[in-house]
């Protein structure tokens, strides 16, 4: 289990690769995973909306097989990460 990851902007969201996530390939050991499974950020972000499971809810749901790609653009749009760990694939991008 990967420790959620918050933003220099104060966005935070979960993201998750392993045998029992949404995420591609479906294993704990992948040397790089193409689409993880994001949950419960803490404000709505429209980059991800197309994978919520649960659309009314952005803030209260799971995003599922968000290419790996999208993932990095909104952590790069939020500042990159100040803290968290993420699936290898997954830019943390270091916030100065």
């Amino acid at each position: 289990m990967y420790e959620s990851v918050t933003c220099k902007s104060g966005f935070s969201v979960s993201i998750q690769a392993n045998e029992t996530s949404y995420c591609t390939p479906r294993t704990n050991s992948a040397e790089k995973y193409s689409a993880v499974e994001l949950g419960f950020p803490n404000t709505e972000e429209d980059l991800i909306m197309e994978w919520a499971e649960d659309p009314e809810n952005p803030c209260d749901t799971v995003y599922a097989y968000v290419p790996v790609a999208v993932v990095n653009l909104m952590i790069a749009k939020h500042g990159g990460a100040l803290t968290g760990t993420a699936p290898p694939g997954v830019i943390l991008l270091s916030a100065v």
